[in-house]
């Protein structure tokens, strides 16, 4: 029976090891796949899969990518979804006594990519470890390249889903109960894009979470780290962590604090809003540009970008705080010139916490540490600047800024200003930082004049002019002479080589040259190898002060940021109150302003409290902007609630809990849901989990079915809205049921708008403007007309509305509220809807009731029309507005 070959029954017990990833086996200067995982990595790279003689009948499938460019194939992979696992020659093959060692050095996931040059640099990647225990969620995040570590409990699924939206891991692990805690998986795969993989059980062993817990943070018990009261989440990074060091092969000593959170802490934004409001990317396109982000990010480095980003997500919900980044941002806008030294300095800051993790996983190569080391001798500077800055928030910023000028000296005194890229082949180490150093580089500089004197002593000696001394890593240095003057060679050359037009000769005196220069420049090159480790070591000992430095210079960054975006745009401080109210005056919003050209945007005013303005009824026809006026309220507040200036004349706004969008919608047909079922989807959601302090936003609810049952719905739901003992949101209402105005007599905290709409004959100009009062018309057609709808069309639709005005609900209902009947429709239709439905907008009075009752002639009467009729009374008044 055939026998795999030594080197395929390596691959084969290192492959049984790492059986869940696609193994990365090097050989000589490329990384080899075999078997499955050639046929995986050739289908998805789409490189040659060839084949290999292993010892079996078959030739093993095998293709391999070259070991210089194998980054990229590896982030191809891992974007993917895959698992790689990268397994290297632990000794020189040349020097190796038979099968050379390997070793599974790393293992890279999505969520554990280290890649500077694939990663988006504005964005934190981050992995997940969810464990589900007991209807608890126990939830851990980190981003292992900036050294970011959270941890936080929950109790439903929809939390987790809005933590899971806000943190867009691009890996979450978990317990294999997770897949039964009623969360959906597959759509996170699917439409999230996240790769989910469960651990095996002893992951989530309570006693192993605690014990590497301690181990990894050295302290004694779970309240040294904060965490006592997590009893879930400890379990969800103590399996992080362990899952962490059995991918990385590292110490993670960069992962220098575990921070506990509490959901309550910021204002929640669940994944429809996110979308919605389009806040770090648009709907369709998921661009950048077109979103808040976009509007907002002025920011000059790669950490400013992703704090900005976190900002925006995470919006606060405590005044202290809130007031504390606005006067940041408003001492910094008004302090122009300084604002602008700092955000000068701040340009050529590289990413030190993505620097400072390459630096502990011991990967940074000698133009990283010149690239940190520029970065940090621009710190003094910003923190003179900031010295004289008045706010607390700055004041801080100042204290935590460590200008690190140990490291920058270090690092400046030690390492070339301009070194090469390989870490192993010299010219790393400055001109007097080392003494020894000095003397080798001085030993093989002298030696090429020692060559270069044999050189022209040899042509002398010998008569041939055309003499070189040459070098190859085979043979060394030798003497290289031409055929025309083979001749003319002395005795003494020992011929090394022939070539075609040439001879090859070494000297005993060259050998002695060659000794001496060669082993200068072996010691040489190990020597700067040694003394570049050693600093890179110093500096990884300091990662504490520098991620310190590093959040400091994120937040300094965000801030100038903000100030820069409020002077340039026209932006205005809002006040904070916790009263409720929100009062804003010629509200823009922030996006559109900047689409539109030549400052044409129109203003709007908003008010809302939790009295008398509780619910706005918005009416209007399409292309008007009611959606545009909503968003831009809904953005105005959480742009104020982040710190930042906005834009408006004056402001005023209450802070609010949470934020719900219920904006338009597309039918899932992947997971068979109608357009109507996503809407009620989506408000089911939202008025079981708002509270009196949030804020609604809610667009044409129940367009998606017919007449009577979206009208009837959203009639219902403005009404529970309203209802102080059921919701008592602030609200606004976009619709284009007319009806709903009515609202505006019948309770007492709703109110009615309307975009304003200028008519010429059969056209209408969009004014843009709120005003008091509802909208009688829908101006659909006009709509359809501006749209560039065919004449004849729009000629037809007008005949059609006009026959059917008298069936259509607006007139019906009119009538009815006016105390007609139903007679007053003109035409009874086949399929006409039973008037009871229509009870819940019938304005019945007690004295209809009693006018009724004095008519009947009661003599007459069964005592089953008794009942019927009794019944028929009684719902009457029931349902009486």
């Amino acid at each position: 029976m055939a026998e795999l070959t030594p080197m395929m029954q390596q691959y084969m017990e290192t492959k049984k090891e790492y059986s869940d990833c696609i193994l990365f086996y090097r050989l000589g200067d490329f990384y080899e796949m075999f078997f499955d995982d050639a046929l995986t990595a050739s289908r998805e790279l789409e490189i040659t899969l060839t084949g290999k003689n292993c010892g079996l009948e078959e030739r093993a499938p095998m293709c391999g990518v070259p070991y210089h460019a194998v980054d990229i194939y590896l982030n191809k992979l891992v974007s993917k979804g895959y698992k790689v696992a990268i397994c290297e020659q632990m000794e020189d093959p040349a020097t190796a006594k038979g099968l050379v060692k390997r070793e599974v050095v790393r293992i890279v996931t999505p969520g554990t990519n280290l890649s500077m040059q694939t990663l988006d640099e504005t964005k934190n990647n981050y992995i997940m470890c969810v464990v589900y225990i007991a209807d608890r969620y126990g939830l851990s995040v980190a981003d292992i390249t900036t050294g970011d570590y959270f941890v936080t409990e929950l109790d439903s699924s929809g939390k987790l889903l809005d933590e899971i939206c806000k943190f867009m891991p691009s890996e979450l692990i978990c317990n294999e109960a997770f897949f039964i805690s009623g969360l959906d998986i597959d759509d996170l795969r699917e439409r999230l894009k996240i790769t989910i993989y469960s651990l095996e059980s002893w992951y989530f062993d309570d006693a192993i979470c605690v014990r590497r817990l301690k181990e990894h943070f050295h302290v004694s018990s779970m309240e040294g780290l904060g965490i006592a009261d997590y009893s879930c989440g400890i379990i969800g990074a103590g399996a992080l962590l362990i899952y962490l060091e059995e991918t990385q092969k590292n110490s993670l000593s960069h992962l220098t604090r575990l921070t506990p959170y509490a959901t309550g802490k910021y204002m929640l934004l669940d994944s429809s809003t996110r979308r919605n409001l389009e806040l770090t990317e648009t709907l369709r396109e998921k661009n950048k540009r077109g979103s808040l982000l976009w509007v907002l990010d002025k920011t000059k480095t790669a950490m400013g970008a992703r704090t900005l980003r976190k900002y925006i997500e995470q919006p606060l919900i405590h005044k202290e705080s809130i007031e504390r980044r606005l006067d940041a941002v408003e001492e910094l806008k008004s302090n122009a010139i300084s604002r602008e030294e700092i955000r000068e300095y701040l340009s050529p800051v590289y990413d030190l916490e993505r620097l400072v993790t390459k630096i502990t996983y011991k990967s940074a190569n000698p133009r990283d540490m010149i690239a940190f080391q520029s970065s940090l001798a621009m710190l003094p500077h910003i923190r003179y600047i900031l010295e004289d800055m008045q706010s607390p928030l700055l004041k801080k910023l100042w204290e935590d800024l460590d200008t690190l000028e140990d490291l920058c000296t270090l690092i400046s005194s030690a390492i070339c200003e301009e070194p090469p890229l390989a870490m192993k082949e010299g010219d790393i180490i400055r001109d007097g930082y080392n003494e020894e150093v000095d003397r080798l580089r001085s030993a093989k500089t002298e030696g090429k004049n020692w060559l270069a004197d044999l050189e022209a002593e040899e042509r002398e000696k010998t008569g041939i002019k055309n003499l070189r001394v040459k070098y190859n890593k085979v043979f060394g240095y030798y003497l290289e002479v031409t055929n025309s003057y083979k001749n003319l060679v002395p005795d003494y050359y020992t011929r090394k080589q022939t070539l075609a037009n040439a001879e090859r000769y070494i000297t005993p005196r060259l050998k002695e040259l060659e000794d001496t220069i060669l082993g200068a420049e072996d010691k040489l090159y190990a020597l700067e190898y040694e003394l570049y480790c050693e600093v890179r070591d110093i500096v990884g000992r300091e990662v504490v002060r520098i991620q310190n430095t590093a959040k400091a210079i994120a937040d300094i960054d965000v801030l100038a940021s903000l100030a820069l975006v409020a002077e340039r745009n026209n932006y205005i401080r809002p006040k904070i109150n916790e009263n409720g109210k929100i009062e804003i005056k010629d509200g823009r919003h922030p996006v559109v302003e900047k689409m539109i050209p030549n400052d044409m945007f129109i203003a709007n005013d908003t008010f809302l409290d939790d009295k008398k303005k509780r619910i706005a009824i918005i009416t209007g026809p399409n292309m008007a902007g009611k959606s545009t006026y909503m968003r831009q309220t809904a953005l105005i507040v959480l742009m104020a609630q982040i710190g930042s200036f906005v834009p408006a004349s004056e402001a005023n706004i209450g802070i609010v809990d949470r934020i719900f969008t219920r904006v338009g919608a597309s039918d899932d047909l992947a997971s068979g849901q109608s357009t109507f079922m996503v809407e009620m989807t989506e408000v089911a959601n939202i008025l079981r989990n708002a509270t009196k302090n949030s804020l609604l936003i809610l667009d044409e609810i129940g367009r998606g079915t017919s007449t009577f049952d979206g009208l009837s719905i959203a009639w219902a739901v403005v009404e529970h809205i309203s209802n102080t003992k059921l919701l008592g949101a602030k609200t606004l209402f976009a619709t284009h049921y007319h009806e709903l105005t009515e609202l505006e007599g019948k309770i007492d905290n709703v109110n009615n708008y309307c975009i304003a709409v200028k008519e010429k004959g059969d056209d209408i100009v969009f004014l843009r403007k709120i005003v008091k009062g509802g909208a009688d018309k829908s101006y659909g057609i006009q709509v359809a007309k501006l749209a560039g709808v065919p004449e004849s069309v729009i000629s037809r639709a007008k005949e059609i509305a006009e026959e059917l005005l008298n069936a259509d609900i607006t007139g019906r209902i009119k009538d009815i509220a006016a105390g007609g009947h139903e007679a007053a429709v003109k035409t009874k239709k086949y399929d006409d809807v039973d008037l009871a439905q229509m009870s819940l907008f019938d304005t019945v009075k007690d004295d209809d009731v009693l006018e009724e009752l004095k008519n009947l002639d009661i003599s007459h009467l069964t005592p089953i029309d008794a009942l019927n009729t009794l019944y028929q009374l009684q719902n009457k008044l029931k349902n009486r507005w």
